[in-house]
Formats: structure tokens, sequence, C-alpha cells
């Protein structure tokens, strides 16, 4: 889409904050057939996604708090009630199995098999697609979701036909006032400062995927914690946690610049284990829409139900596959060295965000982008203002 152009990044070409679109082929006939078929599944299994979800409320959310005067019970009770229904919800959504492979960046001579195992107070490092791998993140780990607070962004004026970066085809002579083409001096929106660290429920972190800072999360005299505060609790409630340095999601095509979430941190990293983890996703077919969601719903408040419904709309099963660092070659292991990840001083004030970005670009064999969610911030007006629509 020409009058996107301008979010589109320049050094990969890739635009990471749209949809991706399915290629036009025999598929889309047999898709055109298979609609009224495909839109009763969907409301189905959507109504059944539903029905877990308010299941869960009531049992994990309601029932299991009568067990919280007890902790240790408490935990186990919410967490394997947490699990089973998470993962019926992904069953009934199309995803019957997620392949889970733990990769080494170089593989030995005695290529020994390791665990991941993610402690309380440890941190699992992972980019941000969908609410998918929210939910196996959740499941699998019992993690605490933690998100930054942020300072605002200092531009946030929405490019168009008289802004920098874009012209407009009546300016260039093409006698078309819609077309729009891109600016070969593309600048990145600046990195916003990160105050702190705010913990959110799971059901709240799925409603806010696809969205950006702030989220909808700021509260009148809510104070950040800073991230040895977030450790700690974690170690109280006996769970690791799961940091999402893009601060939004992509569309999987590439890893949005990191944010400089944790600038002070050494590395390698002595307080705490890291574990990094990619999620991918295949790209959409005409009879399988895509698993990522770059762009929210209009009203927070249903999201990710139109994007649920689409998902569970698909006859074919769908794939998400996870990769996982071998702990032994994270930036918390002894034997870490941060010349075989980058070359000279390329990680500017934040060595650890910069470590983590690498690791995880070569761990799912991804491209990296220049853009952020500073300028998805700046998408999303421009996508959802006159001239975006």
């Amino acid at each position: 889409m020409e009058k996107y152009s301008a979010f589109r990044d320049p050094g990969t070409g890739i635009q990471p904050f749209l949809p991706p679109v399915h290629p036009q082929g025999f598929e889309s006939c047999a898709a055109t057939i298979l609609k009224p078929a495909a839109y009763i599944l969907g409301a189905i299994r959507t109504l059944l996604v539903l029905a877990l979800v308010i299941t869960y409320i009531v049992v994990v959310r309601g029932v299991c708090i009568l067990l919280s005067p007890v902790p240790p019970l408490y935990r186990v009770v919410s967490y394997y009630t947490t699990a089973i229904i998470l993962r019926l919800i992904l069953f009934t959504v199309g995803l019957y199995w997620i392949p889970v492979e733990v990769v080494k960046r170089k593989r030995g001579r005695a290529s020994i098999k390791e665990v991941w195992n993610p402690k309380a107070g440890d941190v699992i490092i992972s980019n941000w697609i969908s609410w998918l791998e929210i939910a196996w993140v959740a499941l699998r780990y019992n993690a605490l979701f933690v998100l930054p607070v942020t300072a605002p962004v200092e531009n946030t004026s929405s490019p168009g036909p008289s802004s920098p970066g874009v012209t407009s085809g009546r300016k260039i002579g093409l006698g078309v006032a819609a077309v729009t083409v891109h600016s070969r001096e593309h600048t990145p929106t600046k990195r916003a400062d990160i105050l702190g660290f705010t913990e959110i429920s799971l059901m709240r972190m799925i409603m806010i995927c696809g969205c950006v800072p702030p989220y909808g999360l700021a509260r009148a005299g809510m104070s950040p914690l800073s991230f040895s505060e977030v450790i700690t609790r974690a170690k109280k409630t006996g769970r690791p946690i799961a940091l999402y340095p893009e601060c939004t999601t992509s569309n999987g095509r590439g890893l949005l610049r990191f944010s400089n979430l944790l600038k002070n941190i050494p590395v390698p990293v002595k307080n705490f284990n890291v574990f990094i983890m990619c999620a991918r996703v295949d790209p959409p077919t005409a009879l399988s829409p895509t698993l990522s969601i770059p762009i929210p719903s209009s009203r927070q408040v249903f999201n990710p139900i139109p994007h649920i419904f689409s998902v569970s709309s698909s006859i074919m099963p769908h794939t998400l596959s996870v990769r996982l660092l071998a702990p032994s070659q994270s930036p918390s292991s002894a034997s870490f060295l941060i010349s075989e990840v980058l070359s000279g001083n390329t990680g500017g004030d934040d060595v650890f965000s910069e470590v983590c970005a690498t690791l995880m670009t070569e761990l799912g064999r991804l491209k990296r982008t220049g853009m952020g969610w500073e300028d998805k911030t700046m998408f999303l007006e421009f996508y959802r203002g006159k001239d975006g629509r």
C-alpha cells in the first residue's frame, strides 16, 4: 500500500506494522467458495473461546482466590488450571501442535541436549507478534508479565502528503492525488525514555496486543517499579518474568527496534538468568489468515476478539513455532563473550538490549528493522486518521 510507504523500513524494505497479505491464486477461489462454512466455523470457535475465557475468570480469578491463604497450594492450582484452559483455547483456534526447539548458535562436537527451565526471578526475553505466544508463555512457564512505563513520544505528528518523507502525486507531476512515494531519507523516531516497569495480568496483556505505550494503563498516582523491584516481586510469587523489548507487536516479518529497557545491566548478567525465545508464524494464505496482530481493534475493550474470529475461521490448521536459545549461550552464561555477538561498540548505551536483539535475530532468522514502537504510534495515528483510511 503506497499510502503507508513512509512506514517502510529503509534498511530491509519491510513494512512491519501492516498485516501481511496472502498471494492471489487458486486458493483464493477455494476460499471464496468455503467462506460461508469458514464464518460458521469461526463463530462457533469464537464462542467456545469466550466460554473458556469466562471459565478462566470464574475459576482462576474467583474460586482459586479462596486458596490464597495457602500460597503454595494457590500457585499450583491456579497454574495448572490456567495451563489447561489456555491449551484448550489454542487448540480451539486451530493450534493443535506447537513445535518447540532449543537451538545453539554454534554446535560443538558433543551436542548435549539442554533444558529450558526458567525459575522464579529469571527473565524471558521474547519478540511479540500476537496474543498466541503470550498464551503459550503463560501456560508453559506461568510467567509474570511486565511492561515498560515510558516517557511521551517527542514527535507524534502523523505523516501525510504535506509532511517531510512523503510527496503527493500532483507535486511530482503524476496527476494522481492519491499516489504517495517514500522519501529516500527516512529517519526513524527517536527512542522514548523508559521510566520504569509495571506488572500486568495475563488477561490485560492479551487485550493490549497490538497497542503501543502507555497501552491505556496510565493511572493517577501510580509510580513505576524499578527492575530490581520487579525481580523481587517475581521471586516472592515464584514466577519468571516475561519481557518484550519491542514494546508492541509487529507482523512477524522482522524484528522491531528494541527499547533501552535495561541500560545498567552488565553482560554477562549475574543477578538473574536470561532466557531468549523467538516465536515465528507462517505467511498467510487464502485459506489460512495471519496469526500476527500488528493493528489492534479500534475499541480496546473488544481486542483481540476480531483477531480470534479471523484465526478461528481458518479451515486449515495453523503453525506457530517457538525457538529457544540454549541456556549455555545466553547472556547470563558464565562463558558468554560479548565480542562473539557484537562487533566494536555497536551496543550503544544499552549493551544488554543490543545483545538480546542480535541473539534473537539469529535465533529466529529474522531481519532487524530500525523502526520501533514510537514509529508505530505515528503509524496508528495515520492509519486511523482520515488520510489513512
